[in-house]
């Protein structure tokens, strides 16, 4: 019953030396990406690999993932058996049996148990695939073949351990029956005296399929099992992701159109997706019947770079465009179809970077070919004529500040700036919450100023479509007004000029203290220096919503909540998607100067999850998603039943309208 090494040491050396040379021919191919320095604060990528990749926090988020939990952990424990399995068809003298009874019995138990797990977790996985599969191309021939080696191998192992205790004498086979209490159950199925054709049959066919799947993990979406927590290593730490800044000079090409332009990280993530399908899932675009597919993207770039890596990599040109359609390129309706809400990001167990390779797209479309929706040519011109997406003249600026008085910001005084935005200050509905903000700061007694007609806009929406340039310069202009004024501390109500101010401009030398307003006047409140004598109870059922670029993009999520707490007395309804997974109003990602002409509107999408809450009062801290709110329910015919409030308003109802009577 002894394997013949004479005929598994050359088999066992050619299938190692060809899944070598296969995981070699793969990753190599991340070489030809850009330098991207992913090995700092080494202490906190381990802390996070253990959490992530090993305690598979992602995973389990959704119940499906205690499937892939047995089976990644059942795959760690089995790698030490099918090690030994291994080592002793090399070297038979090698063999756990030679280990003390006081270990060797425990440790051929908990494998024996160990694979009666994962026999039971893969046969999950492909009922659960035929039956609810989380996305319908999910159910693949590869995907079941896999899971068929891996119930094979598990029977295969039984069967070994059950020829050796048929073939032994009856009072030993008890004894062996408790140290391999699974594989003792099998030796009723094998017939008298085929013992060693059972055992010879089983050991050759658990050789086999180990080295078989050992060499198709390199040529499938399985080679995850390798890349998977080193590609959750070398994470991206930064919150939220942000793109990286262009040298606009002589000679340099913009964004990315070709493999190569993205760094060796985000090539190594076409090679780390395991296809869950929950970055699709979550993603607003695809599930409203867009093309965009955040899964696809990242396939799609893996076939890219299988195909051209190769030429890339001697110098030579691209043989497929990684900007265009079929398999393997990035379709252009699909590149725009991007909200930039993040929930790709949130989702992914492995840190797979989508959303951000997609800009990079859209600023080659944009600054070298001018190929962009016709929509965003007012857009474009009106910023870069007069920074605003309106195109209204600069002085108009702070005309809604007029019944306040003037209220320059005043260097060295002034302790506040208050970026009012381009919505705040041009939107006639979005200047309502202005007004709102500033009398409840007035009454708190914050010092506080705007800049009025210098303000310029904060360029979020240029940034995220591609179009740089002018990103580059209104922020450049910008810094370099506040720095001129000695600003450090700016107040904001809207989301975007929060992330833009407060982390994109870290990459033009500034550092400022920005803080969204639902957050100061939930301070305010907590300090006593804002009171609120009535509770807005007028308001009904008020519902929250969450604005991707304040929740995902900058992890704010209780304070809008508690301030709302205070404002009405009780605490917000809770969409069913919310937090961490909500749902984008479809604005983001400059998708606010754009139309939807396929698929279903995102906007009324959102609205009809906020309306299966019968809410009173829609409550949102963002202008753009008050506006797509408002819009969905005008659309709905829901705009007389339901209203839609910033929290300031609500606030403000709170704090500036005198208490009812008692």
């Amino acid at each position: 019953m002894t394997p013949t090494p004479t005929i598994f040491a050359p088999l066992f050396i050619a299938a190692t030396a060809l899944f070598l040379w296969s995981c070699w021919k793969r990753l190599s191919l991340t070489a030809v990406g850009r330098a991207d320095n992913r090995l700092a604060d080494i202490g906190r990528r381990l802390v996070d690999t253990l959490g992530y990749a090993f305690a598979q926090r992602r995973v389990l988020a959704k119940a499906s993932g205690m499937i892939h939990l047995a089976i990644f952990w059942c795959f760690l424990v089995l790698m030490v058996a099918n090690a030994e399995f291994l080592l002793h068809g090399l070297f038979p003298a090698i063999s756990f049996s030679r280990l003390p009874d006081g270990l060797f019995v425990p440790v051929m138990q908990t494998i024996d148990a160990v694979s009666l797990v994962a026999l039971i977790a893969v046969t999950a996985a492909a009922v659960r695939r035929i039956v609810a599969p989380p996305y319908p191309e999910a159910r693949t021939a590869e995907a079941f073949f896999i899971l068929f080696l891996i119930a094979l191998l598990m029977l295969a192992n039984f069967g070994v351990n059950a020829a050796k205790i048929s073939a032994m004498a009856p009072t030993t086979q008890q004894i062996a029956k408790e140290t391999f209490p699974i594989s003792g159950w099998f030796v009723h199925f094998i017939p008298p005296d085929q013992g060693k054709l059972v055992h010879d049959l089983s050991w050759w066919t658990h050789a086999v399929v180990l080295l078989l799947f050992m060499n198709l993990l390199p040529l499938s979406k399985h080679f995850h099992i390798i890349t998977a927590i080193p590609n959750i290593f070398l994470r991206r730490f930064e919150q939220p992701v942000l793109p990286e800044r262009e040298r606009f000079e002589a000679g340099n090409r913009f964004g990315v159109d070709r493999v190569d332009g993205y760094t060796w990280k985000e090539l190594l993530d076409a090679f780390s997706c395991t296809e869950c399908g929950r970055c699709q899932n979550a993603c607003p675009a695809h599930t409203t019947g867009k093309p965009l597919n955040p899964r696809r993207i990242i396939h799609d770039l893996k076939l890219n770079l299988l195909k051209n890596g190769p030429a890339l990599g001697q110098g030579d040109n691209a043989l497929q465009p990684l900007i265009g359609e079929g398999a393997g390129s990035i379709g252009e309706e699909a590149i725009w179809a991007c909200t930039t809400c993040g929930a790709c990001l949130e989702s992914c167990p492995v840190f797979i970077e989508q959303m951000p390779k997609l800009i990079p797209l859209r600023r080659h479309l944009v600054e070298m070919e001018s190929k962009f929706p016709e929509e965003l040519l007012n857009l474009f011109e009106n910023m870069e004529g007069r920074s605003n997406p309106w195109g209204i003249a600069p002085s108009e600026r702070g005309k809604w500040a007029t019944l306040l008085g003037e209220r320059p910001f005043v260097p060295g005084s002034t302790e506040y700036l208050f970026y009012v935005g381009c919505a705040g200050s041009f939107d006639s509905r979005a200047k309502q919450v202005t007004l709102a903000l500033a009398q409840l700061l007035d009454k708190a007694g914050v010092s506080w100023g705007i800049l009025g007609r210098e303000e310029l806009c904060c360029g979020d929406s240029l940034r995220r479509l591609g179009n740089e340039y002018v990103f580059d310069r209104l922020a450049t202009q910008n810094v370099a007004l506040f720095k001129e004024r000695g600003v450090s501390k700016v107040i904001v109500q809207c989301p975007h000029c929060l992330t833009t101010l407060k982390n994109d401009y870290r990459q033009y030398g500034i550092e400022l203290d920005v803080i969204h307003h639902s957050q100061l006047l939930l301070h305010l409140a907590q300090d006593g220096r804002l009171t609120l004598p009535r509770k807005a109870t007028e308001l009904g059922a008020t519902l929250y919503h969450d604005s991707c670029y304040l929740g995902r993009h900058n992890g704010i999520y209780d304070e809008p909540r508690e301030a709302l707490a205070l404002a009405t007395g009780a605490a917000p309804k809770e969409m069913e998607r919310s937090r961490e997974n909500g749902f984008c109003c479809g604005a983001g990602g400059g998708r606010m100067w754009m139309e939807e002409f396929t698929g279903e509107r995102i906007n009324l999408v959102r609205v009809q999850e906020a309306m299966a809450q019968q809410p009173d009062t829609v409550c949102t801290a963002c202008p753009y998603c008050l506006t797509m709110f408002e819009d969905g329910l005008k659309d709905l015919r829901q705009n007389d039943r339901v209203r839609v409030r910033d929290i300031a308003e609500i606030m403000a109802d709170a704090a500036l309208r005198p208490a009812s009577p008692t």
